[in-house]
């Protein structure tokens, strides 16, 4: 099989060196060539526009800023080729020009790019099935003291699939020091930690009548969100048009 070859979009950025050297040390894929503000060239084209790219490729990966995100998609709808979106921070209305372009190529979209937090979620969801309502759920987080948002993104993804998987039947509960009563079975409460440089902990407390269980992720380096960008694209290489996630990467 030939190797992906990806267009990488911010590729100059921390995330956009890491996967540049993930795909230096493959065989299966490569880049063929990036983009970023910063013109700063590799062993490989780097532009300042998308558009200019002159260079053949497979998959575009994305790891830059919100605010290119329509020039990202003008380039996949220009091409014809798939959007691995990996940028934070999309609003509702960045969100449906993923879903409408997803109609015309694959996209992959995920709040979260670590094969573990995903891989968690599904365990998590089998738990659920079983465990609830004999069991009270809780989602704690901690990550570092410069991060702006509480709970995390990635919470919140846990959250949702949480209540998806249990019929949205649970109210999500973020402070109980100005409520002063029991917890209530459809409670799920979401707790966050800030301090130091912790990269990004996520822990689900499935509580019940005499035994605790719980189930665990915890990201040592923000590397693990590229080598997830790097599954991605090898996975959306020749897929059909459609909106792609990590769950169905790992559900191979």
């Amino acid at each position: 099989m030939n190797a992906t070859r990806v267009f990488l979009n911010g590729c100059n950025g921390r995330m956009g060196s890491v996967i540049t050297d993930i795909c230096s040390k493959s065989e299966d894929i490569l880049i063929a060539a990036g983009c970023d503000i910063n013109g700063i060239t590799h062993t490989y084209p780097v532009y300042t526009n998308p558009a200019d790219c002159k260079e053949d490729f497979d998959v575009i990966i994305d790891f830059s800023n919100v605010k290119a995100l329509p020039s990202v998609i003008a380039l996949s709808e220009k091409s014809g080729k798939p959007l691995v979106m990996c940028t934070t921070g999309l609003g509702e209305d960045e969100k449906k020009s993923l879903y409408a372009l997803s109609e015309k190529t694959a996209v992959f979209y995920s709040g979260n790019m670590s094969l573990g937090i995903n891989i968690l979620i599904r365990l998590v969801k089998k738990a659920a099935e079983v465990l609830y309502p004999n069991f009270d759920i809780e989602i704690v987080e901690a990550h570092h003291n410069q991060k702006l948002d509480a709970p995390s993104g990635t919470a919140l993804m846990i959250a949702d699939a949480l209540n998806d998987t249990l019929d949205h039947k649970l109210d999500y509960v973020y402070d109980r020091h100005s409520d002063m009563k029991k917890r209530e079975k459809k409670e799920l409460g979401i707790h966050s930690i800030r301090g130091g440089t912790i990269v990004g902990e996520h822990s689900v407390i499935f509580a019940g009548p005499e035994e605790v269980i719980t189930v665990s992720h915890s990201a040592e380096s923000r590397n693990v969100f590229a080598q997830g960008a790097v599954a991605a694209a090898k996975f959306l290489n020749g897929k059909p048009a459609g909106l792609y996630n990590m769950q169905d990467l790992i559900g191979q």
